[in-house]
């Protein structure tokens, strides 16, 4: 018993140092990241409902698609202008952070 514990031990620590980068990466996809919505002064995450209405607004205004973090100041604010206009508002959809 004690030889396989012996053993195992090498395996175990290289199968979670090749299982944890995976572990992290599916948590990050989960909680997405924050972005500030100049037009009401808030910070929402974004998630993927708020990636939705983003590929709706690079369709409807015929830009084409980019990360939204890449845009320019101007173009961030026109999508949230929009977006104002689209959707749910509340919490839940809308993914707002006052803090």
């Amino acid at each position: 018993m004690i030889r396989f514990c012996k053993r195992a031990i090498p395996h175990l620590l290289l199968a979670s140092l090749l299982l944890s980068p995976l572990a992290l990466v599916g948590c990050a996809v989960h909680a997405g990241y924050r972005v500030y919505d100049p037009y009401d002064g808030t910070y929402h995450y974004w998630r993927d409902g708020e990636v939705r209405y983003y590929h709706q607004w690079e369709h409807e205004t015929h830009r084409h698609s980019q990360d939204f973090r890449k845009r320019s100041a101007d173009e961030q604010k026109q999508y949230w202008q929009w977006r104002q206009n689209h959707g749910s508002h509340n919490q839940n959809d809308h993914g707002h952070d006052n803090h």
